[in-house]
This record gives C-alpha cells, structure tokens and sequence, in this order.
C-alpha cells in the first residue's frame, strides 16, 4: 500500500522553529515530485515548498529564506524545516506525491498520494 506518514509540528510563538517529516511507504518517494503544502480552513491548499526528481528545489515567495525543504533517500523521507514562523505560517501541513515522476508545479490536482496532515500554530 502507497502510503505517507507525517510527523512533527506543534505550536510555537513567532519566530520560533518547527520540523516537519513524511515517511514514504510502498514506493520510492525520489522517483516522484516530493511536495509541502498548506491549508488555512475555509481556504484552498497551496503550495509551500518542492523537491523534482533532479533535486532542484522550489519554494512559495511566501517562504523563501525562513523554510527549507530536504529529503533522505535512505529513509524515503521528505522534511520541512521552518524557521523564523509567523503567525501567518499557521495552518494544516501536508506532504504529498506528484501524480506523474515528471509534475512539480504547484497545482494541488497534480499530486494523489497525500500525508494525514499535520497542525502547526504560531502564536503573535
């Protein structure tokens, strides 16, 4: 079974930090787009950060300097580190997988494997 798992989040006060992590079963997470994105209820979900196939790595204006997005191919794992957090950075963050190896925009409706979500909250 095709599967992510998340963990990590919280809640922090402004300009603290969080870790995000997603753990790939049932296939190789590299060989896909590996994405973050995020949802503020009564919003839509939108992109954060993603890693190609290649590496190339590509980030939201939003959270250019402050996130970083990496993976481990020996845990078939994605990662999110998010420093320097507003309290606009609160929302439910999910991982996901790209629907084709060779998709990496930031179209939602490209990606069909998708982590649980994971709550993170920044206080003002």
């Amino acid at each position: 079974q095709e599967r992510l798992v998340q963990s990590g989040g919280g809640s922090v006060e402004a300009g603290g930090f969080l870790r995000l992590s997603c753990t790939a079963s049932g296939f190789t997470f590299s060989n896909y787009c590996e994405a973050w994105f995020r949802r503020v209820p009564g919003q839509e979900r939108e992109p954060v950060a993603r890693i190609d196939r290649d590496g190339t790595l590509r980030y939201e204006d939003s959270v250019k300097g402050r996130f970083t997005v990496s993976r481990d191919k020996d845990t078939n794992s994605l990662f999110l580190q998010m420093r320097n957090l507003q309290p606009e950075d609160t929302a439910i963050y999910y991982c996901a997988r790209s629907r084709s190896p060779w998709y990496c925009a930031g179209d939602p409706l490209g990606f069909d494997t998708w982590g649980e979500g994971t709550q993170v909250t920044v206080g003002s």
